[in-house]
């Protein structure tokens, strides 16, 4: 499953974590996430998301 980078702060939302805190379940693909959800560290919504290619 393909991870997503914060473009404001740079948190990495990795599916294979998920966001325990905001009640979204580990493997839980970004596509999956409600669209009420926001990043946990600054906030924005899943439109300032894209996704994260890791070196």
């Amino acid at each position: 499953m393909k991870k997503y980078i914060c473009e404001v702060c740079g948190y990495i939302y990795d599916p294979a974590v998920g966001d325990p805190d905001s009640g979204i379940e580990p493997g839980t693909p970004f596509e999956e996430i409600p669209d009420d959800w926001v990043c946990p560290l600054c906030g924005v919504g899943k439109e300032d998301f894209i996704p994260y290619e890791e070196d």
